[in-house]
């Protein structure tokens, strides 16, 4: 078999990977304290207005607008204080022409009131119980009225929504302890190599440590996914049959990282045909890092579409090609779109960055804030040093058509 069968545009390659994945989501409800960073998958509705009563935005006195009409320093409005409304509490009294109630922020308006005038536009009145209104209220005026912020059988919270902080806070202003979310993926992760070795291992002449499990299973957990190793796998193609086969059948999707050699891609492109139809997709992607990529989805009867990734073993290869193709599935699996809005951060590149025309280049940037914008300082390295994307803030991206990118212009940076 080629080291590459064809070398695939990156767009090209995405399409073909998304065009053939159709995954089944599996929904769990679960506390809504711990549903943070989780996609809601129905449709929550308010169970009562909210607020649920007239509430005050700020400390003063609950009063009828009209009796303030024309109030002025030099002519101000005598109101009777009648008493105060205490936190927590139903107002013990509605008040009536020419009385107000004095109220804290978040208490609930009186009977009768439909105003609250602020305590800084008030003054008392000496050896009695009343004040000098000294401005006009509108009426309205620093209230909350009942579901000003949402109404009885309102949709707050959409399916396919990532829950935030404020969603969570949201759900439990309504007295929503529970939701229901779709189940987070399982993603297997199965390193390659006879060199390779685990981290906490002392290293021999011709070994390397085990990079790619670490990188990745970081970025699966930082995109919704559970990621769970299977170790790391010598080049042979009956143990990494095997495990390639109960890891699959185990979780959502599979990634491999392969060793470095042609041989190793083409085991890897082997093992992800015989794992089920339509197997292998893409290989070979017309990118740089991450050419020799293997997009796969395997299916096999009566169950879900399982992707299947062959990555490069170098790891910043390994990171950038995730980070292009493994999001997506990623988040399809967790019930969002595959494709969200990219932000990206606009910055005046340092140096000319070079390139080759006819291949898409993903070039690892610095960001350097200045008084006049950002700078993108190049982070030149090879696709084994791990450190060149440490270093990095983000990826500018080259297109195909392009020789590069000289210096002074104007680069889209990509926030790793």
């Amino acid at each position: 078999m080629p080291e590459f069968l064809h070398l695939v545009p990156p767009s090209e390659a995405l399409t073909r990977l998304l065009d053939n994945f159709h995954p089944t989501l599996e929904i769990e409800e679960i506390a809504t304290i711990e549903a943070l960073g989780r996609v809601s998958a129905e449709p929550v509705n308010a169970p009562h207005p909210l607020p649920s009563f007239p509430r005050a935005t700020h400390d003063g006195y609950a009063v009828r607008a009209e009796d303030t009409y024309g109030a002025s320093e030099s002519l101000p409005a005598y109101l009777k204080v009648i008493g105060e409304i205490l936190m927590g509490s139903a107002p013990q009294a509605a008040i009536k022409a020419g009385e107000c109630l004095l109220i804290h922020t978040g208490g609930m308006l009186p009977e009768g009131a439909n105003a609250v005038v602020m305590l800084e536009y008030t003054q008392a009145v000496k050896n009695t119980n009343e004040i000098e209104v000294l401005r006009p209220a509108a009426i309205g005026e620093n209230v909350i009225k009942v579901g000003e912020d949402v109404v009885a059988g309102q949709e707050v919270i959409s399916p396919g929504r990532r829950l935030r902080a404020a969603e969570i806070g949201g759900a439990a202003a309504l007295g929503i302890t529970r939701l229901k979310v779709f189940r987070q993926p399982r993603i297997a992760l199965i390193s390659t190599g006879d060199e390779v070795v685990p981290p906490d291992q002392t290293i021999q002449p011709g070994q390397v440590r085990d990079v790619n499990t670490y990188t990745l299973s970081a970025l699966i957990s930082e995109n919704g996914g559970i990621p769970l190793s299977y170790g790391i796998l010598p080049d042979n193609a009956q143990v990494l049959a095997e495990t390639a086969g109960k890891a699959l059948e185990a979780c959502d999707g599979l990634i491999i990282t392969a060793g470095s050699s042609a041989s190793a891609r083409d085991l890897t492109s082997e093992i992800i045909q015989q794992l089920g139809s339509p197997g292998v997709l893409v290989h070979g992607i017309n990118i740089r890092p991450g050419k020799p990529t293997i997009l796969g989805v395997c299916r096999q009867a009566g169950k879900s579409d399982k992707p299947v990734i062959g990555l490069p073993g170098n790891p910043v290869s390994a990171l950038v090609i995730a980070t292009l193709f493994v999001k997506p599935i990623l988040r399809l699996l967790n019930g969002l779109p595959a494709v969200p809005p990219q932000p990206v951060i606009r910055a005046k590149l340092t140096v000319n960055l070079p390139s080759e025309a006819g291949r898409e280049d993903w070039a690892p940037v610095r960001l350097v804030e200045t008084a006049e914008g950002y700078l993108a300082e190049p982070v030149f390295g090879k696709s084994n040093l791990i450190f060149t994307l440490v270093r990095a803030d983000g990826l500018v991206r080259i297109p195909m058509d392009a020789n590069g990118v000289s210096a002074e212009s104007i680069v889209e940076v990509f926030p790793l």
